[in-house]
């Protein structure tokens, strides 16, 4: 037997030993880092990028975020402004805000904080910011833009999740691709990306049949329905990518995904982890969106 085998050779035999543990951490600080140097170079040029973020109320999990998201803009050079609105806020006062920050041109983008109150219309709310400012993706202009293949700001969890992808050398042109989950803000712009990258793209959904049958046709599996652990091995196909989005808690407290990391791992040859895989990479999105907003023409 020839021991200086190929390199190609060597990377097949590690993945079918260990599936690839896709690093959030590590791929979402590459593009901080490269977001950095952008920043100092507009700077040097008298461009300040700024990002406003309104969180209206004390919902716990929304301060932690919101956190992240200052302290990502402090990492990368941008300026953040920060509204921390108390919960009784009318809807009035709220898109008076947004309104002002619309014509305001110090700030490049406006995000607001979801969920919103109950007494808040959410989606009048995420209408009413501007379509060139709105860095969460989740304006109807935007997500227009990427149905039919134009510019325009995308869903940082979805983005993120491409970016993970291609950073990992995984290509998505003629793969299978299964979606679970259809949100608008994670499903839907997921498989329209997955298309625009020549994926073959199936959404399941709770009314799908038979999702054992489809899931396991997927070389790629994106995973986003809010349920602790749900997703077992009986769902994968031998040596598929897994890309887990979910955020719940076990049994324990613990931080778990929508899929069961233990039960599968030994069968993929790729998957994000949790904590530490999609997470990550929706704050540097959302920090690509920001400095895209300030410099686009």
């Amino acid at each position: 037997m020839n021991c200086e085998s190929s390199p190609e050779n060597k990377i097949e035999m590690e993945e079918r030993q260990m599936a690839m543990i896709i690093d959030g951490k590590k791929i979402s600080t590459q593009i901080k880092d490269e977001l950095k140097e952008k920043v100092e170079k507009y700077k040097k040029n008298g461009v300040n990028i700024c990002l406003a973020v309104i969180q209206v109320g004390d919902n716990p999990a929304s301060t932690v975020y919101v956190g992240n998201k200052k302290k990502a803009c402090a990492y990368i050079g941008m300026e953040s402004q920060a509204y921390e609105l108390p919960e009784e806020t009318t809807e009035e006062e709220l898109l008076d805000l947004v309104k002002k920050l619309n014509q305001d041109e110090k700030v490049n983008g406006i995000l607001v904080q979801l969920p919103l109150p109950n007494h808040i219309n959410e989606d009048l709310v995420i209408q009413t910011i501007s379509p060139k400012k709105d860095v969460d993706g989740f304006h109807p202009q935007s997500v227009g833009a990427l149905s039919i293949g134009q510019p325009g700001f995308v869903s940082c969890t979805p983005a993120g999740i491409i970016e993970l992808l291609k950073r990992s050398d995984i290509s998505i042109d003629g793969k299978e691709c299964v979606v679970i989950g259809r949100s608008n803000i994670v499903g839907k712009p997921m498989a329209l990306l997955l298309l625009r990258e020549n994926g073959t793209v199936t959404v399941c959904h709770s009314h799908t049949k038979d999702m054992k049958e489809v899931t396991k046709r997927a070389d790629i599996l994106i995973v986003a329905i809010g349920r602790a652990k749900f997703i077992d091995e009986s769902y994968i196909k031998e040596g598929a990518v897994v890309i887990d989005v979910g955020m719940n808690r076990d049994e324990n407290g613990k931080l778990c995904g929508d899929v069961d990391f233990e039960a599968v791992k030994d069968k993929v040859s790729a998957i994000t982890p949790v904590p530490g895989g999609v997470g990550p990479m929706t704050i540097a999105m959302l920090m690509y969106n920001c400095v895209k907003a300030a410099t686009a023409e």
